[in-house]
Parts: structure tokens; C-alpha cells; sequence
């Protein structure tokens, strides 16, 4: 995870003389460090300017592959007050509640061939459990409606490029406008260990557009 205030000669607008960014990197379960690190950080702005606080209201952009997508999306979806769904200590303790059923282990005598046999036939684990949670958590809510700008990186297998989810590009590309859920179970499925993600959206003229997506870190596991 890392931290930058850049000082570029191409900013947003908006944004004056100072552009501060949190940038989260990929790691799958190791998500919980940068998770950590953030309810701390937002404990300590909290004495500084009240409860409310919460980290998307200190950064002008949020970026995050694979789980630092899923902390990025969590940091910034809005609740129905409009402010972020989730505090940064709550991060943690998803992480610490959910990540022994999202990567489930085969134990008993047989359970390492049965890692190798499932290893040579697809992905590691179904990530149902990882998609039906993701899902419940972030409902409906799509790139638009999050409460600062972000930006998560996803990896197109049919198109062998980068999709990089961006408030900013959405604006001059609607097509990006997916749901949070999209997005997050895209970046974070990690090749061999998590199926990749298929959805589609449609922009206001009723164009169709199909992704075909797996983990950003493929492209970029630190997206600063």
C-alpha cells in the first residue's frame, strides 16, 4: 500500500494544486495488511476530526488491484446517508471472518493430492462464496456512486489487454459504469486459484458491452 500526494502538470481540474492518492496493492488474503494499516490510519484521523471520519473524505483518488480492489470499492461505496458503507476497522474484520470460507482448505489424509488434482483441472477454488458475499455487501451500486474518484485495474482474457475501471474515464466512456460487485469479483480472480468473470453492461443508447476479466494484477498488482 502506498500513499502519494504527486505533484503533475496534468491534474484533474477540480482538484487544485495537491492531488492525494491512496494507492492498495493485489495479494489475495494478505489483503488484511493493508486492511490493518487503513483502521488505523482512520482511528487517528478520527481524533482529529470527530467519529464520522472515514478515509475517502481525505483522498481524491483510491486505486486498488485484485483485494486492494475489494478494499478500494468497500472504502467508497455510499450508504443510503451517502457516506462510505463501511468503516476501515469493519475491512479487517471481514477479511478476518470470511477469507477461511472464500479460500477453503482440503484437509484429511487425501487433501494434498486433492489440491493437485483440482490444480491440473481449473481454478483452485468455485469463488461462489467470494461472489455471492461480494454481491450482498455491495448490492447494486455501480463505478458512479462511489464517493471519491477510483480506479481498479482488471485484465481482459479475450481482448489480451488491461481494463482499467476509472471515474474519471467513465465519464468519457459510459461503458465502464459497472457495479461495484462486477468490478471487484473481476480484479480479484486471480489465475488458477479463481474462475474468471464474465458480465455485461449498457450505456444510455442501449449498446451492449461484454467483459471477459480476471485479476488486475496480471497487468498491474500495484496500480500507483
Amino acid at each position: 500500500m502506498e500513499i502519494q500526494t504527486p505533484r503533475s502538470p496534468i491534474q484533474p481540474p477540480t482538484f487544485g494544486n495537491l492531488v492525494t492518492i491512496l494507492s492498495i496493492d493485489g495479494g489475495g488474503i494478505r489483503g488484511i495488511i493493508p486492511a490493518t494499516i487503513l483502521a488505523f490510519l482512520e482511528s487517528e484521523l478520527q481524533k482529529l476530526d470527530g467519529e464520522e471520519a472515514r478515509i475517502a473524505d481525505y483522498f481524491d483518488m483510491i486505486s486498488g488491484t485484485s483485494t486492494g480492489g475489494l478494499v478500494t470499492a468497500m472504502l467508497t461505496a455510499p450508504n443510503e446517508q451517502n457516506r462510505p458503507l463501511f468503516a476501515a476497522k469493519d475491512i479487517k474484520e471481514f477479511y478476518l471472518n470470511h477469507c477461511p470460507k472464500i479460500f477453503p482448505q482440503s484437509s484429511g489424509p487425501f487433501g494434498p493430492a486433492t489440491k493437485l488434482i483440482k490444480s491440473l483441472t481449473g481454478p483452485k477454488y468455485d469463488g461462489k462464496y467470494l461472489h455471492r458475499l461480494v454481491k450482498e455487501k455491495l448490492g447494486n451500486k455501480k463505478l458512479h456512486e462511489t464517493l471519491t474518484n477510483v480506479v481498479i485495474p482488471t485484465f481482459d482474457i479475450k481482448k489480451l489487454q488491461p481494463t482499467i475501471f476509472s471515474s474519471c474515464e467513465m465519464k468519457q466512456n459510459p461503458s465502464l459504469d459497472a457495479s461495484l460487485s462486477d468490478i471487484c469479483i473481476a480484479t480479484s480472480a486471480a489465475p488458477t486459484y479463481l474462475p474468471a468473470h464474465t458480465f455485461e453492461t449498457k450505456d444510455s443508447t442501449g449498446k451492449v458491452r461484454r467483459f471477459d476479466l480476471i485479476d488486475g494484477g496480471v497487468a498491474a498488482n500495484n496500480p500507483v
